[in-house]
C-alpha cells in the first residue's frame, strides 16, 4: 500500500525536482528495510529499467518529433517524407531544447513509478500477501502472488547463472552471453511452475465447500451490484453533475461488495496459520504513503503550475515547499517498520591445533640424547 501510494503521487507532477525526491525516499526505504532474501535484489533491476524507459522516451522525441513548439533548436536531424495519411507524424527534423525538457519530464514521471513498484517487489512478501486476502479473492491472489514472485526470482536466476559463467571462463555480457544465459533462465522458470502446480496440487488447491443456491444466487447479486454502483459513485465523484448521489452511491456500492465477499469466502475452505496481525506499525506504514498521495493530488488541484512545470518559455522549475514536505511523510516506514531480521551467518570451522601430540610430562633423570639433524655427520650419529 505504501508503494503503491507513492507510485500514485509521482502521477500526479511532472516537476523533476518533486520526482527527484519521491525517488530518493523509496531508495532510503528500500535500503533500510530491506530483508536478506534473493527477493529484495530486484530493486536494482527496477532502477535499470527505469533509466532505460526514460532513454527510450528521449530517444523518440528526438526521431519522431513531439507536439510541443520550441524555438531554441539544438541539432537539425535529415526529415524523411512521410504520405498525406500519416500526418502529424515525422521522421527526423529539428530538435528542439522545449521538446526534450517535455520529453525529460514525462519520462521522469514513468521512471518514478516503476522505481515505486520495484520498492513493493523488494519489501513486501508476497506470501504474507496471499494469507491477508479474503476467501473470494484467494485465486485471483494466487495469480497477483505468482505475478510478483516472477521478477525477483527472474533476477536472482540472471545473477546465478551469469556468476557460474564467469567463473567458468565465459562471457556473461553482450549479446552473445544474453543468448546463453537466456536458455536456462526459462528452463528455471518452467520447472519452478510445475515445482508450484505439484505443491498447490498436494495442497487441494481448488477445493470448495458446498454452499446452498440461494447464497451464491446472493454472493453474485451483491458482488455484481457493489462494483457496479462502485463505478457509478466513481463516475459522479469525478463529474460535477454527479456530486450530490456520487458518494452515497459510492458508500452504497462498497457495503454490497464487501458482503458479498464474505459470502463468497465461505466456499473456500482454508486455515490460517499465525495470521499477520494488524497493528500500528502497519497503520504507521500504510498511512504515510496515503498521506503523500492524498497530499499531492490535493497541491495538484490547488497549484497545477507548480506540480506541472511549463517548459515555453523554458526556465528552471521550482521546488514548492509544502509538497515537498508532504513527499518526505514517506521516510516514516524507515523509523516506524520492525527492522529485518539479520542474516544467519555461517559457523566458522574449528581451528586445526598446532601439534596433535601430546606433550609428555616432565620426568626427572638423564637428559634425552639428542635427535640426529640433517647437518650431522655419520661419526658424531655413531
Amino acid at each position: 500500500m505504501w508503494s503503491l501510494a507513492l507510485g500514485t503521487a509521482a502521477t500526479r507532477t511532472t516537476n523533476p525536482l518533486l520526482l527527484a525526491l519521491l525517488l530518493a525516499v523509496s531508495g532510503y526505504v528500500v535500503v533500510t528495510c530491506r530483508p536478506e532474501n534473493p527477493g529484495a535484489r530486484s530493486y536494482t533491476a527496477f532502477v535499470k529499467l527505469a533509466l532505460a524507459v526514460l532513454v527510450v522516451r528521449l530517444v523518440f522525441a528526438t526521431l519522431l518529433g513531439s507536439p510541443i513548439p520550441g524555438t531554441h533548436v539544438l541539432v537539425t536531424l535529415p526529415e524523411i517524407p512521410l504520405p498525406h495519411w500519416a500526418q502529424g507524424i515525422r521522421l527526423g527534423g529539428a530538435v528542439t531544447a522545449e521538446a526534450l525538457v517535455f520529453a525529460l519530464y514525462d519520462g521522469l514521471k514513468l521512471a518514478t513509478l516503476l522505481v515505486c513498484v520495484g520498492a513493493a517487489n523488494a519489501l513486501a512478501s508476497p506470501a504474507r500477501l496471499l494469507k491477508s486476502l479474503p476467501g473470494a479473492l484467494y485465486e485471483t491472489g494466487v495469480a497477483v502472488v505468482v505475478a510478483l514472485t516472477f521478477a525477483p526470482h527472474l533476477v536472482a536466476d540472471v545473477r546465478r547463472l551469469r556468476a557460474a559463467r564467469r567463473l567458468r571462463g565465459r562471457p556473461d555480457r553482450g549479446v552473445r552471453g544474453l543468448l546463453h544465459v537466456g536458455l536456462p533462465v526459462l528452463e528455471g522458470a518452467l520447472e519452478r511452475s510445475v515445482a508450484l502446480a505439484a505443491a498447490m496440487d498436494a495442497r487441494g488447491y481448488g477445493r470448495t465447500a458446498e454452499v446452498p443456491p440461494a447464497v451464491r444466487r446472493t454472493t453474485a447479486v451483491l458482488t455484481l451490484g457493489g462494483l457496479l454502483g462502485v463505478c457509478a459513485g466513481t463516475y459522479g465523484l469525478l463529474t460535477a453533475e454527479g456530486g450530490t448521489y456520487g458518494l452515497p452511491v459510492l458508500g452504497v456500492g462498497l457495503a454490497a461488495a464487501l458482503a458479498g465477499l464474505w459470502l463468497g469466502g465461505r466456499r473456500s475452505p482454508r486455515t490460517r496459520y499465525r495470521p499477520d496481525t494488524w497493528n500500528l506499525r502497519s497503520c504507521l506504514v500504510a498511512g504515510s504513503g496515503g498521506a503523500v498521495a492524498g497530499l499531492l493530488s490535493l497541491a495538484a488541484a490547488r497549484d497545477p503550475g507548480a506540480l506541472h512545470p511549463g517548459v515555453v518559455p523554458l526556465a528552471a522549475p521550482a521546488l514548492p515547499l509544502w509538497p515537498a514536505a508532504a513527499v518526505l511523510l514517506g521516510l516514516l516506514p524507515a523509523f516506524a517498520a520492525p527492522a529485518p531480521p539479520p542474516a544467519p551467518r555461517r559457523p566458522e570451522p574449528p581451528r586445526r591445533p598446532e601439534s596433535h601430540r601430546p606433550e609428555a610430562p616432565a620426568v626427572p633423570g638423564p637428559a634425552p640424547a639428542p635427535v640426529p639433524t640433517a647437518t650431522t655427520t655419520a661419526e658424531e650419529s655413531s
